[in-house]
């Protein structure tokens, strides 16, 4: 049976060993490699200075390493299992290589464990890497032994693999629940699991108590809030509990609560490969069904509402929206923004913002002003999951586009055109929320308002541009191309957009807030200096329009 299961890996062995022999290659590893390793080491840094500050905390600086310990771990289990559930069901049931896997003689549960094996490679990787230094800063701030270092590896691996098996188990089930022509449903119920089990993770920190020790009757009932250890049904708290114990030098302890991990790990792949004896076949066979309509669209509203367009133009905003409407791999995505939109808004409204040591009014502008930032860090997040593929998944239906009766520029101005209003309208809605909540002056509501109105098509243009520039239409999941080189630089400009614009405008914004509560007038050479930098950031926002999506147009004209 292992010999099987590695012969259905080897394509993806073979892939990635083929990966050294394409042109580029060592730049775009070099690039890769050298910005995965600034985060890393600000990860470590950042994680290394929260825990000496909490081990300089006489009392309880210990227990409260112990909650954030405890904390990651949950969050990192969260973050698997939503990972897992949309690879699981794209990698089980929708590859397209599934028809041709299926006609050889082998059977399906071996099959389902090489494909699950496959998703949790793809789903846990990023999320190991970027949790490793903060486990790393425990063993380096503890003074931990060189088991606390090999017990990582003991409980991390045995927690993707239960966060896979959790996720795979919910697909094997609500395929057959649901109907498979309806995959949108599916897609709908996993995005519904995942938005309850974010709410219940973050209920479950409660990261309230460590701000409001006022809400305890005594110092003693708010230590031993806080030293509550979490639930032993969870699978975090079994490698929370084991990596305890290898910080106190506990071998013996550490090693027991590594095994429960290995053993719910096991348990679960059991479990899996028995039910896919029985569901997987069927589940599959059901999701090669033609997909029905679950909504009937139809052509003369369409040609009425964009009656003004010229015949070709209209004809590709049409194929556009209905693209859109029928790919049920992006309504999934919908429901986890939304969850994350939701709990980003929900942060702003508990801000203990009455204790803070500071002055209020000051306070709720400063992070405001900052907000602005978040919002389109937020925006850029999005944008690269839905507006930056939209080029790649055109896929081997390309040339249909370039035989089209319009031009590459007509074409990519429409996939501009269609993500703006919809991301636009989103953007608005998140700063002026979070500020409603943060009860901030009307000239910050209104700079807010106008800075993500200009910021928010400069982000677009450079998705649609880059997506455009570095196309892949061999991909099968459109959530891997945010991983490519393209990808990359997407995130980077966009990041280094956002941060021009606001250091050109926390300025001008610091001389008029100050202006307004000092009451002093603004000096001519001021006034100067404001227009002179607002109106760069109005110039910067333009060419972030202009030039990405020449330069998308020229390199996508020369495939």
């Amino acid at each position: 049976m292992i010999m099987q299961v590695l012969t259905l890996l080897k394509p993806r062995y073979w892939s990635f060993k083929n990966l050294g022999k394409s042109s580029g290659w060592g730049v775009k590893f070099f690039l890769f490699s050298g910005i995965g390793l600034i985060f890393w080491a600000g990860i470590f840094a950042v994680s290394y200075r929260v825990l000496v500050y909490f081990k300089n905390v006489e009392g309880f600086g210990d227990i409260l390493a112990d909650k954030l310990l405890s904390m990651v771990l949950l969050v990192f289990l969260s973050l698997l299992i939503f990972s897992s559930i949309l690879t699981s069901l794209s990698k089980i049931y929708l590859s397209k290589d599934l028809l041709l896997i299926h006609s050889l003689p082998v059977s399906r549960e071996k099959i389902f464990l090489a494909r699950w094996v496959e998703s949790t490679l793809d789903s846990s990787w990023m999320v190991i890497i970027y949790t490793v230094p903060i486990f790393l800063s425990y063993g380096v701030v503890y003074d931990a032994g060189l088991f606390f270092y090999a017990d990582i590896a003991l409980v991390i691996f045995p927690l993707c693999f239960v966060a896979s098996g959790i996720s795979a188990l919910m697909v094997l089930l609500v395929v057959m629940i649901l109907p498979a022509s309806r995959t949108r449903n599916i897609f709908f119920f996993l995005g519904l699991v995942s938005l309850i089990l974010l709410y219940v993770s973050f209920r479950l920190v409660r990261p309230e108590r460590l701000v409001n020790p006022e809400n305890f009757a005594s110092l003693l009932a708010y230590l031993q809030n806080l030293s509550t250890p979490s639930s032993p049904l969870l699978p975090s708290t079994w490698a929370f509990d084991s990596m305890k114990a290898a910080l106190a030098g506990d071998v013996r302890t550490s090693l027991f609560h590594a095994a429960l991990s290995w053993s719910g790990a096991a348990f679960l792949l059991f479990l899996n490969l028995k039910l896919a004896a029985i569901l997987y076949f069927k589940g599959f066979t059901k999701t090669q069904t033609a997909l029905a309509k679950p909504l009937q669209t139809h052509g003369r509203i369409y040609d009425l509402c964009f009656s003004f367009l010229p015949g070709p133009t209209r004809a590709f905003v049409i194929k556009e929206i209905k693209t859109f409407i029928r790919d049920q791999t992006q309504w999934s995505q919908i429901f986890l923004v939304g969850a994350l939109i939701v709990i980003y808004i929900y942060n702003f409204s508990v801000l203990p913002l009455e204790r803070s040591p500071l002055e209020t009014l000051y306070l709720q502008n400063l992070f405001s002003f900052l907000n602005m930032a978040l919002a389109a860090f937020v925006l850029t997040a999005i944008t690269a999951r839905f507006a930056y593929p939209s080029v790649t998944l055109e896929g081997f239906a390309f040339w249909i586009v370039r035989s089209g009766p319009i031009c590459l520029r007509t074409f990519l101005w429409i996939k501009f055109f269609i993500y703006l209003p919809p991301l636009l309208i989103l953007a608005e809605i998140l700063i002026v929320a979070t500020n409603i909540f943060l009860k901030v002056s009307p000239f910050m509501m209104l700079l807010s308002i106008l800075t993500l109105l200009f910021l928010t098509p400069g982000v677009i243009a450079m998705g649609v541009g880059l997506g455009a520039a570095y196309p892949n239409f061999a991909i099968e999941n459109a959530a891997q191309s945010v991983t490519s080189f393209g990808g990359l630089m997407f995130m980077i400009f966009s990041a280094a957009f956002i941060g021009a614009v606001i250091v050109l405008e926390a300025g001008p914004v610091y001389i008029l807030f100050m202006a307004d509560i000092k009451g002093y007038p603004v000096t001519g050479l001021q006034w100067a200096w404001i227009a002179g930098s607002f109106g760069t950031a109005f110039i910067l926002c333009l060419l972030a329009v202009i030039l990405p999506m020449r330069f998308g147009e020229k390199r996508l004209r020369s495939i």
